[in-house]
């Protein structure tokens, strides 16, 4: 059988990364990728540097629509990132989740048909629920969940509802399915004019007169290097034990208020910071931090990339490229 992957979601952030990477380092992994798009014209005229490479070809398909995917292919192995975390928002809870648990199943099928061994989801660190004030970091182990009667959480249970169909897949077909279960990222290809607020700072600090931050900045966050997200991504993908979960984050805690001042130390020392939001002391500190001991002590994988080279390799790319908001 021909080794082969296929990438869904290869237009998003996660999967920019993984082309990224897969074309600087091909040697390393071996393994030609098929990317599923809903328009991979635009997508390459959009980035060529991403388009023109032996070992890589653009297959037209939504994940949601069976018809369209590619049941006469061969692959051996799966990575399933298409869930649009940058639309998310815009979709209402109902339709968030159809997006991400038929699409999901619709692609595990898919694996099934066309021979694949190895299936790797990007779930999410959302599938724990608020993490507890005493809870530095969060375990795999953890047994948190979303509030299930909060429309807001659909993302989160979306989430545990596809782990649970990878489980029911792996039990009934014997298909080998890897979660990585994926936290808070920075990089390049993250955009800067959505809701992730380290790249709405690096927005502020390449265009703004000033670096502004809505909340109260009190709460805790991590931010892992795309490069090395899509290390941790691939490494899942051929050596991750099936049917286990691991987190994929940094476990660098900072606050926001920090994280904008860092950014401002960084990108444009003179601007200043503006925070808006007043502290409420009834409230528990919000923090979504990982635990990240499994897949170091069992892969081996470790943080390669500091957030501040982290921050200065976005500005470089922005300034060079032109800041698009």
């Amino acid at each position: 059988m021909t080794e082969q992957l296929l990438l869904t979601g290869g237009t998003g952030f996660f999967g920019r990364a993984l082309l990224r990477h897969h074309l600087a380092r091909n040697q390393e992994y071996r393994l030609p990728i098929v990317v599923l798009s809903r328009d991979p014209q635009r997508f390459q005229a959009a980035y060529p540097e991403l388009s023109s490479c032996s070992g890589l070809r653009y297959l037209k398909g939504d994940i949601q629509n069976r018809a369209s995917l590619p049941w006469g292919e061969s692959f051996s192995h799966v990575l399933h990132a298409a869930t649009d975390s940058t639309i998310g928002p815009s979709l209402t809870p109902l339709e968030r989740y159809d997006q991400i648990v038929e699409g999901t199943r619709n692609i595990l099928d898919l694996a099934l048909a066309t021979g694949a061994r190895r299936f790797l989801l990007t779930s999410s660190g959302a599938i724990y629920g608020p993490q507890p004030a005493d809870l530095a970091a969060i375990p795999e182990d953890w047994q948190g969940s979303p509030k299930i009667a909060d429309p807001t959480t659909a993302y989160g249970q979306a989430k545990r509802a596809a782990e649970h169909l990878c489980a029911l897949y792996a039990d009934q077909h014997g298909l080998e399915t890897v979660l990585a279960r994926c936290f808070a990222f920075v990089g390049p290809d993250l955009p800067l004019n959505v809701h992730f607020a380290i790249g709405n700072f690096i927005r502020d600090a390449l265009a703004a007169d000033a670096i502004t931050v809505y909340s109260d900045g009190t709460a805790l966050r991590s931010y892992l290097g795309q490069s090395d997200l899509a290390h941790w991504l691939l490494t899942l993908l051929l050596r991750g034990r099936p049917g286990e979960a691991y987190n994929v984050g940094s476990d660098e805690v900072i606050s926001i208020a920090d994280l904008a001042h860092l950014v401002r130390d960084i990108l444009a020392p003179v601007k200043p910071v503006h925070i808006k939001g007043l502290p409420d002391l009834t409230v528990c500190r919000n923090c979504y931090v990982p635990d990240i001991l499994k897949i170091q002590r069992e892969l081996d994988l470790r943080i390669t990339l500091p957030l501040t080279e982290s921050i200065h390799s976005v500005g470089s790319f922005y300034r060079v490229g032109g800041l698009i908001c």
